[in-house]
């Protein structure tokens, strides 16, 4: 459903994608990752048809998305990383704008949505908080009910319950088949939503595979407080990787294939406080490539 094939896009700066091809098939969530200036957005503004590519093609639907860009925004749903509003209207005003631009078949789901994310669209645009107007953004995009929807940063803004609504959205979307490509630097929002993850480093993909195959290549953090700070040497013996952080504080790492061993280990332990760590997505590319992408002794 989604193309994309050996696009290239250089900025005057430099900066920009190289070569970006992978593919999103129907009824597929596709997990776009990278840190920020990666080329995520770089890559989604030419599948809109916003930007057009030195060389390579892109393609939704089987149509151009340069040639096609009309088109395509028929069947297309899409959220921004940085939403422009029309801040002189309410928020109500503003989805009804939309709406009507889409030929305003789309009251009911527009209302499912507004319930879902619990947001009084009565006040005007411009005193809406950051995550107010994120809500708005997340509903204009999924209620045409479109085919493919895109999703540049999604849950930038929202609280945990609003992110846990938003996830439980994109699985409701996944099972009635819509193809969803989501771009983000948050390996735990992607993880709980994605087939398949492609990552963006300096401009180039340098990783696409299964979530799970991902995931299996997690390091697991933790902090940890000992009562008897010695017993810390046996965390090293079992192939953890131990930092101090004294008085008697331990940062501990580990593969998550050996995570029950070190559950093991822990019981034996005088643990006074133990406590898990989100490991970032720069930590992944981190441990994945030793700090150097596979392609990036020849990026431009």
């Amino acid at each position: 459903m989604i193309q994309v094939d050996h696009v290239t896009l250089r900025y005057p700066n430099g900066k920009g994608i190289q070569e970006v091809s992978f593919q999103v098939r129907e009824g597929q969530v596709m997990g776009y990752l990278g840190p920020n200036g990666a080329g995520k957005t770089t890559t989604i503004r030419c599948l809109l048809g916003f930007s057009r590519a030195d060389s390579g093609s892109c393609s939704i639907g089987g149509m151009d998305c340069w040639r096609k860009a009309p088109e395509i925004q028929r069947l297309l749903g899409y959220l921004p990383g940085e939403i422009a509003f029309l801040d002189g209207m309410t928020g109500r005003q503003f989805l009804g704008f939309l709406s009507r631009t889409r030929g305003g078949r789309d009251g009911v789901r527009r209302r499912e949505l507004e319930e879902r994310f619990e947001i009084d669209l009565s006040g005007k645009i411009k005193r809406y908080s950051k995550g107010m107007k994120q809500k708005v953004g997340i509903i204009a995009a999924f209620m045409h009910d479109p085919q493919v929807i895109i999703l540049d940063e999604p849950t930038s803004g929202l609280d945990p319950l609003m992110q846990n609504r938003f996830t439980d959205l994109v699985l409701s979307e996944k099972k009635r088949g819509k193809t969803i490509l989501m771009s983000s630097h948050m390996f735990e929002e992607v993880e709980k939503t994605c087939d398949r993850v492609v990552i963006i480093r300096e401009g180039r993909v340098v990783l696409e595979d299964s979530i799970h195959a991902l995931g299996q290549n997690q390091r697991k953090s933790f902090y940890l407080r000992l009562a008897q700070p010695e017993q810390a040497a046996r965390l090293a013996e079992l192939g953890c990787e131990v930092a101090s952080l004294p008085p008697d504080r331990f940062k501990i790492q580990i593969q998550q294939e050996r995570l029950g061993d070190l559950l093991g280990l822990l019981a034996q332990l005088d643990v006074i406080s133990f406590e898990s760590k989100s490991q970032s997505l720069e930590e992944i590319f981190l441990h994945l490539y030793g700090g150097e992408g596979p392609h990036e002794s020849d990026a431009v």
